[in-house]
């Protein structure tokens, strides 16, 4: 029981929206403060099973001419919406617009229905005339339904494949430098060129190949192993060995040594326990002498004028990874592919950040297909998936051979529970398969 405007009572019967005739008789009147629980009671009755969770009344749940209701009009159902675009919806979304946000409209913004006859201001179909309609009434659920479809295919196109903030979960991390971290890897960028050698610098050499830097290469890797140093000590060996050959000839007997003493500067470069001179000449079965240690190591210091800060193929792979939001399967397989890659002289044709990027892509096609270089990773490394593509089909064929012939250290090395047995993996047979015609 409500009062009217003219202090009359009158009475409302909460109805539901299959009640049509009883709705058609009714007009908008005025509620006092008292009895506002009846208007939200019909609310519910009008939003049916689900009602609104806003309290907003749609002009589409009323159909008909200024909010009388048809009998043979059907009430449209809302989309609900799912798991999957409520996660791409932004919190505003989810939740009630701002009008249910604003404070409580007093009593005489209110509206109420209240019995009423047909009189001569209502047309023969019962609707009256110069009805006032709501605002909340302006826009009909069907156009709201639309709009809020348009919005999840736009949020979904929005957040299929964007560019990730990969640096943001390490802000509070002072040893992440979040702050310059991105101008570190253009400079990066921009000095590997000058760090890299030439592709050809073995026709120089008078008295050793390119079989014999594979031997080398592969034999430092099990050293490395067996002394559990770290990645970034590996990568600096392979690349002072591969800028002093560059620019000093060498005779056979003397690659071995050429290779130890390159071991023992990436180590006093990048471990804190360092080998000692004795253990070199012990792992070269006592093949050259401590004075001949200390010379080369000489030599090749002042041969590359003491440049051991270079940015080498592990600085990259580590950030790699990140665009890629690895887990430690895809890292282990990233670096076993790329290993395979250090042995191999022709790969020296690639810079380091391009082997990086064509290693973890690589691991990703053999682990989870293709389709995984994504836009963060292309932003991060600056590399297409087609760009990539060639380098990457050269280390699955590395990866088929690893096992077979004499140069079986990165297989031995990587088929270790230590690091997940990851040279059995299978490789990404699909990237070398030629097509067949049609």
């Amino acid at each position: 029981m409500v009062m009217s405007h003219e202090n009359k009572p009158v009475q409302i019967e909460h109805t539901s929206l299959q009640g049509g005739e009883e709705m058609g008789r009714r007009k908008f009147g005025l509620e006092i403060r008292p009895n506002r629980r009846a208007l939200g009671v019909l609310n519910q009755n009008l939003g049916g099973v689900n009602p609104n969770p806003c309290g907003v009344i749609n002009k589409r749940d009323l159909p008909g001419k200024n909010g009388i209701r048809d009998k043979s009009a059907q009430v449209p159902t809302h989309r609900p919406i799912t798991r999957k675009y409520a996660s791409q919806m932004t919190f505003s979304q989810q939740h009630c617009p701002e009008e249910s946000k604003k404070p409580k409209t007093s009593a005489n913004e209110l509206i109420v229905w209240e019995d009423i006859s047909l009189t001569d201001s209502e047309d023969q179909s019962g609707v009256a005339k110069d009805q006032p309609v709501p605002m909340s009434l302006e826009h009909s659920g069907f156009e709201t339904t639309e709009t809020n479809q348009t919005k999840e295919v736009e949020m979904e196109d929005i957040f299929e494949d964007t560019i990730l903030d990969i640096d943001g979960c390490d802000s509070k991390d002072p040893l992440a430098v979040v702050e310059y971290i991105e101008d570190l890897y253009v400079y990066y960028k921009k000095m590997e060129s000058s760090c890299c050698v030439l592709p050809g610098y073995m026709t120089q050499q008078f008295d050793i190949n390119e079989k014999m830097r594979s031997i080398l290469v592969d034999w430092l890797i099990e050293v490395h192993h067996k002394f559990e140093l770290r990645d970034e000590t590996l990568f600096l060996t392979i690349n002072l060995i591969d800028r002093f050959l560059e620019k000093q000839s060498v005779v056979r007997k003397k690659l071995q040594l050429v290779g130890l003493v390159a071991l023992l500067l990436a180590c006093k470069y990048e471990e804190i326990s360092v080998p000692v001179v004795d253990d070199l000449i012990f792992i070269s079965d006592k093949a050259y002498t401590r004075n001949e240690i200390l010379e080369m190591e000489r030599s090749m210091l002042n041969t590359l004028q003491f440049n051991m800060s270079v940015p080498t193929a592990y600085v990259f792979m580590k950030r790699v990874l990140k665009a890629a939001q690895s887990d430690r399967k895809l890292e282990t397989l990233s670096f076993f592919l790329i290993e395979l890659c250090l042995v191999e002289y022709e790969m020296l044709k690639y810079p380091p950040s391009f082997m990086a990027a064509a290693a973890t892509y690589t691991a990703q096609a053999s682990l989870y297909g293709i389709g995984q270089w994504n836009k963060t990773c292309q932003h991060h490394t600056g590399y297409s998936e087609d760009q990539l593509l060639e380098c990457s089909r050269m280390m699955v064929r590395f990866h088929q051979l690893a096992a077979a012939g004499k140069l079986t250290g990165v297989h031995r090395k990587y088929n270790t529970s230590k690091f997940g047995y990851a040279s059995r993996w299978e490789p990404a047979h699909f990237l070398v398969q030629t097509p067949s015609p049609r």
